[in-house]
């Protein structure tokens, strides 16, 4: 039994946390809302006062948080994880936030003896919950070994994609392509229903063709339903597509797609749906086209 800490039980930390458990992981927890961290607390699971009080006394500690603010308070800020280091802590940050940060967490975990891996996930709360995430890793190779029986628990592959900082330049990859298959289906949804074809229809017969994606294949049926519940929230899409964007001024890279389907996320929000699934884009769309996809 390894001693694992997580830090952050939203819709997917409180998935993850729970294969964890499943695998028969001891689990001391901590969170903001408290509704969450007694469900797990009556499932097994440890509660802690503050994330050094759970740094203090695990193996392993995973944080899986809104942003980079608050991964960066979490392990730096008061009573925060760097206060409850010890010699052989292993840290995993499953959040999406900016590779500077997580380069910026690694070096002053160092200073404390503590090795830092950023492993964001792509597979949404769907995905948590089945245990089929997909984990893109950036830190060192000793940690990553150490670090592979718990990806297993919570995921179907996880790959050393290189030093830190990694992870989250191969999860914004994740994303840009995420987004520009959400603007795509948005697009051929509302392009079918207005030339009066069922899109549904449509998806059927394309999807076993050259247009198949994990899109095709997992939001049509859904949207059929009018289910636009997350999933993945459109807000969080736009949050990473900010941080896309940030990394290619950085990087100074052009960016063009991502500037579009960007400024669609942004324009969806501004309509009140940014709690809905980012599969969702295609409210924007619809109100273009003044057509509505699927029951709503």
């Amino acid at each position: 039994m390894t001693r694992i800490g997580y830090v952050g039980l939203g819709l997917m930390g409180s998935a993850m946390a729970r294969n964890l458990m499943k695998a028969g992981h001891s689990l001391v927890i901590h969170n903001r809302s408290h509704a969450i961290v007694d469900q797990l607390v009556s499932e097994g699971a440890v509660a802690a006062n503050s994330p050094k009080e759970v740094a203090q006394q695990v193996d392993f500690i995973f944080t899986n948080l809104p942003d980079s603010p608050d991964v960066e308070q979490v392990v730096l800020g008061p009573a925060g994880i760097v206060e409850g280091a010890h010699s052989n802590l292993i840290y995993i940050d499953n959040s999406t936030i900016k590779p500077e940060t997580a380069r910026k967490l690694a070096v002053e975990l160092a200073k404390v003896n503590v090795a830092a891996l950023d492993a964001p996930v792509s597979g949404g709360q769907l995905g948590a919950q089945q245990g089929t995430l997909v984990f893109m890793v950036g830190g060192s190779q000793a940690a990553f070994d150490q670090t592979v029986p718990l990806f297993q628990s919570m995921g179907k592959s996880w790959t050393l994609v290189g030093d830190s900082g990694a992870g989250q330049i191969a999860k914004a990859a994740n994303q840009i392509m995420v987004a520009a298959q959400m603007a795509a289906m948005a697009e051929l949804l509302v392009f079918a229903q207005k030339c009066d074809v069922d899109p549904f229809k449509v998806v059927e017969a394309i999807k076993g063709g050259a247009a198949q994606c994990w899109t095709l294949d997992t939001k049509p049926p859904r949207l059929a339903q009018g289910n636009r519940t997350p999933g993945f929230k459109a807000y969080m899409q736009l949050k990473d597509l900010n941080i896309v964007l940030d990394t290619g001024r950085t990087y100074d890279i052009p960016l063009p797609v991502s500037d579009v389907t960007r400024a669609m996320f942004q324009e969806m929000i501004a309509l009140g749906n940014g709690e809905q699934d980012n599969s969702a884009l295609l409210c924007v769309l619809e109100k273009q086209a003044g057509v509505e996809v699927g029951p709503h």
